[in-house]
């Protein structure tokens, strides 16, 4: 049986052996490793670990795009019973030094020069971290640093004199050893490091299998594009895609995936809501540039689609001529979609935050049936996940296999499970405060359960906004309907404590320079378009017309556009392009006061 994911790992590769495991696209080309070789250079990395003194329960940080010595470190750390703590390379200098010192990290692992300046300002800060392990050989240059190719050649140098050595290591990893400590964004107060053991790895893998029977194969193909040090991209592609037996080609970069996805022909794609909607916002603006005629056709097909997804949902029988229509729908619009994402997706997810009805209709009329779940850093990712074959749209699924949740009095979902997380490294008063006393993890999150047993998400339990009249609002539900707008890019709701509800917004400047073009507004870069009188003055139209589906306490009455695009460099989004609401409200505290100067 299975207990250890480096039990997985050993089978997986006496099952699968010359079989493609992993890929990396890299300047333009392939570089692979099949099943065998896979397991021989995490080896040969867990060894050299070891070697350089790594042991059991020790913890090496990583400090690396995704690419193949991401998940050879990975596996041969785990491999060795040490504690794998990635780090996102998006951080400072001074937040990769917190990290290592507050995890005590004897080793850091680091991809190029850019990050190994962060470990020397770190190693210079942290007196325990005793080794530097660049991966590109021009970082080198740095002293004091040793290369990866040097800790694998000591790695295979261990196995020659002992073959055993590595097996009996990984052997001797029990189920609830600590496998990896995943740091919180820390946007409120310091990072916190979220202790995972296997057994957690374990029962998020084995409930994803046991709820998407027949969904997922050795036969699928992945084209990973999420960053492996984001726990939803490590749980459910890099380790669910090894219990699978799951190829993934991991893509060059997120700006190349498309042309990726086109290329390798995923059959199965772990995404976000940001990309759902962007790829959303992509088709629109395209069907904005064809003739009007075509539009119309667009429009009959989507109306067609949209009623033939629902019946999906709603588990009716297709009517025989409306299915001849949505088979002509299909080879006129939707066939574009799926041939745009490789041609052979059946699923593909959806989680982290919610993502518009419209959207998701959209996908699965186009036979791309859009999964969607919940869960959060201390579950390893996900406590609930969309059956296949039977989904809410709007919810995310029902609890996991194995897991439960029950709501507070005042809503917060409360989650028990062999998927919770064990604690917060050297934080014993927040572990505390994070459990009832019964042993329920708090989510933070609000909820509630439909009469079949989906379960909502209504909002942040901090971002509920308590408007001055006293009325509760929960903002994300407004922001997606704002979102499902392609001239929206980012919107943020302000409103707490508040006479009535403002909103800060990203203007997607291509649709933008479009609508320019068609109402004829002269301009030179589309930026210009953001202070031009009769361009605000459609913006405020777009908002207008959403409004319009909104309560009368629900519609933003004033609202101020930023021309800077948030990114995750400047520290305003999450490595799975959420908005870090608390940053944002910070940054931009003046001009969301100037909205209620006279208010």
């Amino acid at each position: 049986m299975e207990k250890t994911i480096n039990r997985v790992f050993v089978n997986r590769t006496d099952q699968y052996r010359n079989r493609l495991a992993v890929e990396k696209k890299r300047n333009g080309r392939w570089e692979g490793a099949t099943w065998r070789q896979y397991y021989d250079r995490s080896r040969a990395v867990g060894l050299g670990l070891a070697a350089r003194g790594a042991e059991k329960g020790d913890r090496v940080a990583l400090l690396a795009e995704n690419r193949l010595e991401w998940l050879y470190t990975d596996m041969g750390t785990l491999g060795i019973g040490a504690v794998l703590v990635p780090i996102y390379t998006t951080l400072t200098a001074e937040e990769v030094a917190y990290i290592v010192g507050n995890a005590g990290a004897r080793i850091l692992v680091v991809e190029d020069p850019v990050q190994a300046e962060k470990a020397l300002y770190a190693a210079r800060r942290c007196p325990h971290l005793e080794t530097i392990v660049a991966m590109e050989a021009g970082t080198l240059t740095h002293a004091g640093l040793i290369s990866f190719a040097a800790l694998m050649q000591s790695g295979l140098a261990a196995h020659r004199a002992d073959a055993t050595a590595f097996e009996k290591k990984a052997r001797a990893v029990a189920p609830d050893d600590l496998a990896t400590i995943v740091y919180t964004s820390g946007t409120t107060g310091v990072p916190k490091g979220a202790m995972i053991t296997h057994r957690n790895i374990m029962a998020v893998i084995e409930a994803l299998d046991r709820i998407t029977p027949g969904y997922a194969n050795e036969a699928d193909q992945a084209v990973p594009f999420l960053p492996l040090s984001h726990v939803f991209e490590r749980a459910a592609g890099h380790f669910y895609g090894m219990y699978k037996g799951i190829t993934a080609s991991y893509a060059q970069s997120v700006n190349t995936v498309l042309d990726d996805f086109s290329e390798k022909r995923p059959t199965i794609i772990l995404a976000v809501p940001r990309v759902c909607e962007k790829v959303y916002q992509k088709v629109l603006m395209q069907v904005a540039q064809q003739p009007p005629w075509r539009r119309k056709v667009f429009d009959w097909g989507h109306r067609i689609g949209v009623r033939i997804s629902t019946l999906r949902e709603e588990k009716k029988t297709v009517p025989a001529l409306l299915h001849l229509k949505y088979r002509l729908a299909y080879a006129l619009i939707f066939k574009r979609l799926r041939r745009a994402l490789g041609g052979r997706v059946r699923w593909m997810t959806a989680s982290g935050a919610p993502t518009a009805r419209e959207i998701i209709l959209f996908f699965n009329a186009a036979g791309i049936q859009v999964v969607e779940g919940y869960g959060m850093t201390e579950c390893f990712a996900p406590a609930t996940m969309s059956n296949l074959a039977d989904y809410r749209i709007g919810t995310v699924g029902k609890p996991l296999p194995g897991v439960e949740i029950r709501l507070a009095e005042d809503g917060e979902i409360l989650i028990r499970g062999d998927n919770v997380f064990k604690g917060y490294w050297k934080m014993p008063a927040e572990t505390e405060a994070a459990f009832t006393e019964d042993g329920f993890l708090k989510s933070g999150d609000i909820g509630s359960f439909d009469g079949a047993g989906f379960l909502k998400i209504t909002d942040r339990k901090k971002n509920l906004i308590i408007t001055s009249g006293g009325k509760n609002i929960a903002p994300q539900k407004i922001e997606n309907l704002f979102l499902s707008d392609p001239l929206f890019t980012y919107f943020i709701v302000i409103g707490e404590r508040r006479k009535f509800l403002s909103a800060l917004l990203t203007v997607n400047l291509d649709q933008a320079a479009l609508i320019a073009q068609q109402q004829g507004i002269a301009f030179g870069d589309a930026a210009e378009l953001l202070d031009h009188p009769s361009f605000v003055g459609i913006v405020d139209a777009h908002v207008a017309e959403r409004n319009g589906h909104l309560a009368r306490y629900e519609t933003i009455k004033r609202y101020r556009i930023i021309k800077k695009a948030f990114s995750r460099e400047n520290g305003e989004l999450t490595p799975s392009l959420k908005l870090k609401r608390n940053v944002v409200q910070e940054r931009y505290a003046g001009l969301i006061e100037s909205m209620y100067a006279d208010a």
